[in-house]
């Protein structure tokens, strides 16, 4: 770590921004297997609260290793830099009051406890959201043919199938996508949110989007499922 180094603390406080957004920074970091509908989720999630007049940024997990995180592999100690980076980087993203959408495998506990430690340590909401399939049913989804690689043996260190997913003990959020719709997943999202006061709605507009904007949503967010 650098040395000789002071923390600047800016002027203007997460309370202020909070305010003058009408909303409270988040981060909701959603993990799961390859193809549980993390990504699906986050898409349609993103627009729902944009809609809704929020703030609110989407990191996805192939987006940023085009960029930030080119530079690593698959391996875990690749996949611990990647996550600490991501934990990083979400949690600037809420600091300035946004709420952050974090769509990862993550598939070390270990990992998304630090992710969740940066947060804590500088007062800052962490919401896991476990984006839960069975095996069978996302090696029957796979959008981009990577099951089919791994148990050909053309990738290595595959989560699921050559290296391991440790599910969520605790999340704040457990979606089942084997058994809900997108829609239904972002309900339970939004409704968690408004719950807990990290949004409000103004009377009296739904927590759900109007089935116009959901058709829309679906037309371009669905379960990987070759549809």
């Amino acid at each position: 770590m650098a040395t000789n180094i002071v923390f600047h603390t800016g002027s203007v406080s997460n309370e202020e921004r909070n305010q003058y957004l009408s909303q409270k920074g988040v981060t909701i970091w959603l993990t799961g297997l390859s193809a549980s509908g993390k990504s699906t989720i986050a898409c349609a999630l993103e627009q729902h609260l944009l809609h809704l007049q929020k703030f609110v940024y989407r990191l996805d997990g192939d987006n940023i290793r085009f960029g930030l995180n080119k530079d690593l592999g698959f391996d875990e100690k690749s996949r611990n830099e990647n996550i600490r980076r991501i934990g990083e980087v979400a949690r600037l993203f809420t600091d300035s009051g946004c709420i952050t959408l974090t769509a990862f495998i993550s598939p070390y506990r270990a990992d998304r406890d630090v992710a969740r430690e940066v947060h804590r340590k500088s007062g800052l909401p962490f919401l896991e959201v476990f984006v839960d399939a069975p095996l069978e049913v996302v090696e029957k989804r796979d959008p981009k043919g990577l099951y089919k690689k791994a148990r050909s043996g053309e990738i290595k260190d595959f989560t699921g199938i050559s290296a391991p997913y440790e599910a969520p003990n605790e999340p704040e959020i457990h979606i089942r996508t084997d058994s809900c719709t997108v829609e239904e997943a972002v309900k339970v999202i939004t409704e968690y949110l408004v719950e807990n006061e990290y949004i409000s709605l103004p009377s009296p507009t739904p927590a759900v989007a109007e089935p116009g904007l959901l058709v829309k949503l679906l037309a371009s967010c669905r379960w990987y499922l070759g549809l």
